[in-house]
């Protein structure tokens, strides 16, 4: 495991374990804190302020705003129809396939094992509950939880 020459860090950015991370191509910013076992992919993006908690995995195409928290073991997908081959049983490679984008708007919280799948849009301050699977855009404010995630609240109705 490490982290690539061409990672751009920003000030104050916190690596529990460097030499158990895998952060490569990626930016991340201001006083971010990066837990162990992390990988985050070339072209990646991880705001300000931003807590990644252990084992999670950032991929291509993910960009994550500022004061974002991301729970242990959080998987985030960027391939609408993952395959290892094409039609014709060649390895596929990187022109055989879209990176379908995903946002994580500011000061959102995803909990621990939560799955989002490629190309949605996870609103300002939502919360997404631990083990969720996201197969739909959430709206910021918005409380979701299960499989497939559900609104369930609002967390401005919430008193913490």
């Amino acid at each position: 495991m490490a982290i690539s020459d061409n990672v751009k860090l920003g000030s104050g950015v916190g690596i529990f374990h460097p030499d158990l991370v895998n952060l490569y191509g990626c930016s991340i910013g201001d006083g971010s804190k990066i837990g162990t076992f992390v990988e985050i992919q070339k072209g990646a993006e991880v705001g300000a302020r931003c807590k990644i908690s252990s084992h999670s995995f950032i991929c291509e195409g993910v960009i994550i705003e500022d004061e974002v928290f991301i729970g242990h073991g959080v998987m985030f997908t960027n391939d609408g129809w993952p395959r290892s081959t094409n039609i014709d049983g060649t390895m596929q490679d990187d022109s055989d396939w879209q990176v379908l984008k995903t946002r994580v708007g500011k000061g959102a919280s995803i909990g621990s094992g939560v799955t989002v799948l490629p190309g949605l849009t996870i609103g300002e301050k939502a919360m997404v509950g631990a083990g969720a699977v996201v197969t739909e855009n959430v709206p910021d404010f918005a409380i979701v939880a299960g499989n497939p995630a559900r609104i369930i609240g609002d967390v401005r109705e919430r008193k913490f």
